[in-house]
């Protein structure tokens, strides 16, 4: 198994017709996933390298069935395409899009929290990577070159990270069940909590990485939230060992305010929970390979 994205994935990517649009939108569609559609208003009626363009997403689902969308148009328009994917139906909502306006962000994840009760789609984002399933399918900018299919969930706040600490364990022999990445921005739609929770439920994933950074308290929530709920190993990065208070790192959500949200304080709470924490994403790797050869 996989979570999120699998063989059965059927995608529509919003923005399919701008240069970055269809440059992703077709090396997924070279790795394999089912690229079925694209959205952009205006356009309906031309085709992508063979794949249909619709003006709306509610016509997309309904001449190809999409059940998966990617949004990748300008940061202004993201939260109204986010939106029209949900109310089309569609369950899993993969946002690549960067520089989102907060308020926006927290517009899109009141609505779908309140429309849709306790069963929302799924936004994975904004401001991400996307999702891999190696050798099943690829939504988003991962370089799904570097991995293979295998037994480790990898969830992270940074894509960088998510590559790197992926590549090191692939380099050591190992291989992946999914790669989630979940974006740095203050009001990201999925949480740790979030996909932990599913890697927990996946017989196909034996062991989690998750990679933190500086700011907020989702390393916390995630800390306690396994101690109480997961019952698989988890190794841990968190980057920003040696940031400064008051500097944004990177992520508009990373930025640390006093004592609270540092490096420091996120492995505390995760190693008091049975969590071992990575100093560097290397050390991540060989604590995970140690675990899997144990």
């Amino acid at each position: 198994m996989s979570v999120l994205v699998d063989r059965d994935t059927r995608l529509c990517v919003s923005g399919i017709t701008g240069r970055e649009g269809t440059f992703h939108a077709m090396n997924n569609k070279r790795y394999g996933t089912q690229v079925v559609s694209g959205v952009t208003p205006g356009k309906g009626g031309q085709d992508v390298e063979g794949v249909p363009v619709f003006d709306t997403f509610h016509a997309a689902v309904e001449s190809t069935g999409a059940n998966t969308a990617m949004v990748f148009v300008p940061p202004r328009f993201a939260a109204d395409s986010i939106l029209e994917a949900a109310d089309a139906g569609i369950q899993t909502i993969i946002a690549i899009t960067e520089g989102i306006p907060a308020h926006d962000e927290l517009r899109v994840y009141n609505h779908l929290v309140q429309a849709y009760g306790p069963s929302p789609p799924r936004l994975i984002g904004p401001n991400c990577p996307g999702v891999l399933s190696p050798g099943k399918a690829n939504v988003g900018i991962i370089p799904a070159a570097f991995f293979k299919e295998g037994n480790v969930g990898v969830v992270s706040r940074s894509g960088t990270l998510t590559y790197q600490i992926g590549n090191e364990i692939a380099q050591r022999g190992f291989g992946n069940s999914s790669i989630v990445g979940i974006g740095g921005d203050p009001v990201p739609g999925s949480s740790f909590i979030d996909i932990i929770a599913l890697f927990q439920d996946d017989p196909e994933t034996e062991l989690i990485v998750m990679a933190g950074e500086i700011g907020g308290s989702a390393e916390e929530e995630a800390a306690a939230y396994i101690g109480e709920h997961v019952s698989k190993p988890v190794v841990a990065y968190i980057a920003g060992f040696t940031a400064p208070p008051g500097k944004t790192m990177g992520h508009a959500g990373a930025i640390v305010s006093g004592s609270q949200g540092t490096a420091a304080a996120k492995a505390e709470a995760l190693e008091a929970q049975g969590v071992r924490v990575g100093r560097t994403p290397t050390q991540v790797a060989e604590i995970a390979v140690e675990i899997l050869e144990g």
